[in-house]
């Protein structure tokens, strides 16, 4: 398998099952595999490694951030 192609996509379940698949369904399905010569594989740019998806923190209202509304 491409663990390296920009379509692959790895999960852990809270019980600790691995779910790997094909963001465009193109893979084996038993066992999991990209097809030998796949015509989708693109590389994948940058590594996803530790990246976590978020909400953006905002500055509190009356806070001296850059952004935040200050008045006296």
């Amino acid at each position: 398998m491409k663990e390296d192609c920009r379509h692959y996509a790895m999960r852990s379940t809270g019980a600790g099952d691995k779910i790997q698949r094909c963001r465009l369904d193109a893979n084996e399905i038993d066992p999991f595999a990209c097809p030998e010569g796949c015509l989708f594989y693109e590389q994948r740019g940058i590594s996803a490694a530790g990246w976590q998806v978020g909400a953006s923190e905002q500055p509190p209202r009356g806070s001296s951030e850059p952004g935040g509304d200050v008045h006296p």
